[in-house]
């Protein structure tokens, strides 16, 4: 009796371990959108950027970003190690979904002291 019990059950979940594959696949892949993060076209988004680089320090740093599907990539060579995170805040802020950065800090910024702040009263 066991045994018959057992080849069920074993042949229940062998044929429907594929179906249970599939969904778990399907609420694997489904990533739910933010509601907090209003949603935002390519263009939309490509626009900010460009805005808020014209306006910032880093903008003089000529780095180069594209837009596809959300996703932003930057690209480009600076000397300041703060301009990297600083490409990669204006793209979150802006509303980028992910953030790729590519941007390469030069050696001599890597090599150079770190300065410590000093507040004018």
């Amino acid at each position: 009796m066991r045994t018959l019990l057992a080849v069920l059950v074993f042949s229940f979940l062998a044929a429907s371990a594929p179906s249970l594959a599939v969904a778990a696949a399907k609420t694997a892949t489904k990533t739910p959108a933010d509601p907090s993060r209003p949603q935002v076209t390519d263009a939309q988004l490509e626009s900010t950027i460009r805005t808020k680089l014209s306006k910032s320090k880093i903008g003089k740093d000529g780095f180069r970003f594209h837009v596809q599907r959300g996703v932003v990539t930057w690209e480009g060579t600076t000397a300041i190690g703060q301009h990297k995170g600083a490409a990669t805040r204006m793209a979150r802020t802006s509303g980028a979904v992910q953030v790729i950065n590519n941007i390469r800090v030069s050696s001599a910024a890597k090599d150079a002291p770190l300065r410590k702040a000093s507040v004018q009263p």
